[in-house]
């Protein structure tokens, strides 16, 4: 039996590494996966502020041919593809051509613009790349983390699903070819800063850190009413609506343990979450001989979307008066840090995922295509606040898990997922 003040057993070696990598002798040649999207722009930030530290070679993005076009420019990109966002999509040349003429109207070198989901596949691994920025959400990105990682690419990786979805294929990927992975979340930095120097055996155990989004305090009753409006107001962060609804009922911190376990291999009974309003303890690891460390910072994520391009080098982040998170750090403005428990009987996503974590295999994928569906539905106003954690539930029981297999299959299983979790939207949406 595991020894619970003993070191954390891991499952497997971690796909981070415990140390900084050196930097090399040139620039850092990057390809920005999700250009457009809300990481991928302050991606375009930090690498434009350091234009002697990183080289954008290529740029990607489902959508937003106007903006991707202006990105190409800004960053003096070689190739930029446009893919619609979808894993089936027959528009591919309008795109390529909506981008094209948007580069023609100004000025500049040549750019090889590719379009449909095979560029985001081609763009992950092209030659003189040395780390690819996976900013895109959704499982359209899957096969581009995996062609990268089949390649011995590193991956700066902000996209939940390659590792909620696909965790043993990434897994085998990194263990065969080489490649590694740099977490974007910041959470998952957090606990990368905290690990580094040490060595895996010293981990006791992994704690996540959680804001409780909007409904905190709120009680159960009060948390059924909730609007859209009110599920989208987060109290720290400002993001997409997906993954502030995912934080507002916790669902997100559940993924973030999933994805904790595959990142640094640490099993789920060591794996922790605890509530901290305030959001500036990011994340922290306790050790075995009792001590633990935690890393602070002003909420933004540029700092882990900077320290993943970098492969964890530090680089100094200039003061900017109209940027809040520029400021020096201060124990004295901060004056205290509070935590809590998480409440798993007013927020049951967060169960739902972690009991898929455990249960593994194929069972965190039909987790995350029921929750796309369900806050879908939530954000057009088809059912509630809490039918979402009914839905996922719904269709965990209605789909028996597996071993996970191939990426075919798991797309296959996503497509199972949704149908199912869409069946029980329409039978509760009937009833409202």
């Amino acid at each position: 039996m595991d020894d619970p003040g003993g070191p954390a057993t891991l499952a497997h070696a971690p796909l981070v590494p415990f140390s900084v990598s050196p930097m090399p002798g040139r620039r850092i040649r990057v390809a920005i996966i999700g250009s457009t999207g809300s990481v991928g722009r302050q991606a375009i930030e930090v690498v434009s502020a350091h234009p002697d530290v990183f080289e954008v070679v290529a740029l990607a993005a489902g959508r937003s041919a106007d903006l991707l076009a202006d990105q190409a420019i800004t960053t003096r990109a070689r190739v930029v593809g446009i893919t619609g966002g979808d894993l089936v999509d027959d528009r591919h040349g309008d795109r390529v051509r909506a981008v094209q003429d948007a580069l023609s109207r100004v000025a500049t070198g040549a750019v090889h613009v590719i379009g449909g989901v095979g560029a985001l596949e081609a763009i992950a691994t092209l030659p003189d790349i040395d780390v690819v920025l996976v900013a895109t959400s959704g499982r359209g990105a899957l096969p581009a983390t995996l062609a990268a990682l089949n390649v011995g690419r590193d991956v700066a990786l902000a996209n939940k699903e390659s590792l909620v979805v696909a965790g043993p294929l990434v897994v085998e990927a990194v263990r065969r070819h080489g490649g590694r992975i740099f977490p974007v979340d910041s959470e998952h930095s957090a606990l990368w800063q905290c690990v580094n120097g040490e060595v895996p055996g010293a981990i006791r155990r992994l704690i996540l850190t959680a804001s409780g989004g909007p409904f905190r305090t709120w009680d159960a009753d009060r948390i059924a009413g909730v609007t859209v409006a009110d599920a989208l107001r987060h109290p720290t962060w400002q993001m997409g609506p997906k993954i502030t609804i995912d934080s507002a009922t916790l669902m997100n911190k559940g993924l973030e343990a999933i994805e904790a376990h595959w990142m640094f291999g640490v099993a789920f009974d060591r794996i922790d979450v605890a509530v901290h309003p305030t959001s500036i303890v990011h994340s922290l690891v306790e050790f075995i001989d009792g001590s633990a460390k935690a890393q602070l910072g002003w909420p933004d994520m540029r700092l882990p979307i900077q320290m993943a391009l970098t492969r964890g080098a530090r680089l100094l982040r200039r003061r900017d008066a109209s940027d809040p998170a520029s400021r020096p750090f201060s124990v004295i403005d901060v004056a205290s840090l509070a935590f809590e428990a998480a409440d798993m009987d007013r927020f049951p996503c967060l169960r739902l995922a972690l009991d898929a974590g455990r249960t593994g295999g194929t069972a965190p994928a039909i987790l995350s295509a029921a929750d796309e569906v369900a806050v879908e539905a939530f954000l057009n106003g088809a059912i509630g606040f809490g039918d979402i954690a009914r839905v996922v539930a719904e269709t965990l029981d209605d789909l028996e898990p597996t071993f996970v297999e191939s990426l075919d299959q798991l797309l296959t299983i996503d497509v199972s997922a949704r149908d199912s979790a869409r069946e029980r939207v329409r039978a509760l949406s009937s009833r409202r």
